[in-house]
């Protein structure tokens, strides 16, 4: 049995909040979408089925609301507002990203519903805040991740390069996972004591929080990290990381080993490779780092010079073997190893690599109107003892409106 068997969610449509109801319907919620009459934009945003614009064929509005339920209401219009104050009655959390007084004014707020419910959740998802005015101007997931901070970390070496901002709505994504967690500590606390509360995710400050280092550094002593390729950035630069393998493919080397058996390990690999001094000069520093007492302080990286040179070298050494074979080939290897390192693919690679695919991220779903089988990608999380799944498309517009309504 799902987690979230018998929570029921009024999700009032916005592509902000969408990827928030998705992952409660997926893990067992029964989730309400609430379109307008004419229906979600999203429902026209491509890609498409086949390429082909339509009713009911946009992959990006499928996979936003896989297992939800579809109605829709007018909440301008005084009776269909009554229908979803009646709806909302029977719910547990409602899930919105509405203009800032917009609710309110409708006589539907937190404020409005907790007397008919007073364990309602109410989560609202805003640019900056329910109580900042700077919620209700036009912005986008490319405006908002530049004012949360992410692409400040984001990018290449080369800073006359512009910042690389996240795709795939990653601005949005974060903040409904923080509207997530936010939620179950909310439903744990109904449980102990009954109330409902009321929940204010800014998107702003969610991605503000996501920025790794960046605004440690600067908040604790005023520094500023750097973009750098295919690494963390830092306020001091790190050495490269990523490598052009012999198939034409890049990998990331990811972290040096910093144990002596893990440097032992790679004096075998090279050993095995038929890789020694001539070919590799720092070999003698691998050797060392083979030989220390115990694990390398990466304090120490940059500051004392026999460890600098240690941790230095094997990072030289991983680009030299990555050089020698394939990108896979070289994954596979350091996996054996049990050293750290990715192979940089493309979405579509990514998503049909066989380690994803044995963990379960690809989920076939069957489409009754069109009688066809679509796959998936499954959850972006494992927890065993709350089973996930896709229990049904995405609905067409009002679909379910006679099933929920009675009309």
């Amino acid at each position: 049995m799902s987690v979230l068997n018998g929570i029921r969610v009024i999700e009032i449509a916005n592509e902000r909040i969408a990827f928030a109801g998705k992952l409660l319907a997926d893990m067992g919620a029964d989730v309400i979408l609430v379109e307008p009459s004419e229906g979600d934009p999203s429902r026209n945003y491509p890609p498409f089925l086949e390429d082909k614009p339509g009713p009911d064929r946009s992959l990006y509005f499928w996979h936003y609301h896989t297992s939800k339920r579809g109605i829709t209401l007018d909440l301008d219009d005084e009776d269909d507002r009554n229908r979803f104050l009646e709806l909302v009655v029977s719910a547990d959390v409602l899930l919105e990203s509405e203009p800032i007084r917009r609710l309110s004014l409708l006589g539907i707020d937190y404020a409005d519903l907790r007397e008919a419910n007073p364990g309602l959740l109410h989560v609202a998802v805003t640019p900056y805040g329910r109580d900042e005015p700077l919620s209700d101007l036009p912005t986008t997931d490319l405006t908002l991740m530049a004012a949360g901070g992410p692409p400040w970390s984001c990018g290449y070496d080369d800073h006359s390069l512009p910042p690389v901002r996240g795709w795939g709505n990653q601005g949005y994504n974060t903040a409904c996972h923080y509207a997530v967690m936010s939620f179950f500590t909310a439903l744990m606390h109904r449980q102990a004591t009954g109330e409902g509360q009321f929940i204010d995710v800014s998107i702003t400050a969610a991605l503000n929080v996501t920025t790794e280092r960046a605004s440690f550094c600067w908040l604790v002593d005023q520094s500023t990290v750097q973009r750098q390729t295919g690494r963390h950035a830092a306020v001091q630069p790190t050495d490269d990381a990523q490598v052009l393998c012999a198939d034409g493919c890049y990998v990331n080397t990811g972290v040096p080993p910093r144990f002596p058996h893990e440097y032992a390990r790679m004096l075998a690999w090279l050993s095995e490779l038929k890789l020694d001094a001539t070919d590799f000069p720092e070999l003698v520093f691998i050797e060392m780092g083979a030989n220390l007492d115990g694990p390398i302080d990466r304090t120490l990286v940059g500051v004392d010079d026999t460890i600098t040179a240690i941790f230095s070298a094997a990072r030289q050494a991983l680009a030299l073997v990555a050089s020698k074979m394939s990108a896979y080939d070289y994954f596979i290897a350091c996996q054996d190893a049990g050293l750290v390192a990715g192979i940089i693919y493309s979405p579509e690679e990514a998503f049909e690599d066989e380690h994803f695919k044995a963990r379960g991220l690809h989920v076939p779903l069957h489409h009754d109107d069109l009688d066809m089988t679509v796959t998936y990608p499954g959850a972006p999380f494992n927890l065993p003892k709350s089973p996930w799944c896709i229990s049904k498309r995405a609905p067409h517009l009002g679909e379910h409106n006679h099933e929920v309504l009675g009309s």
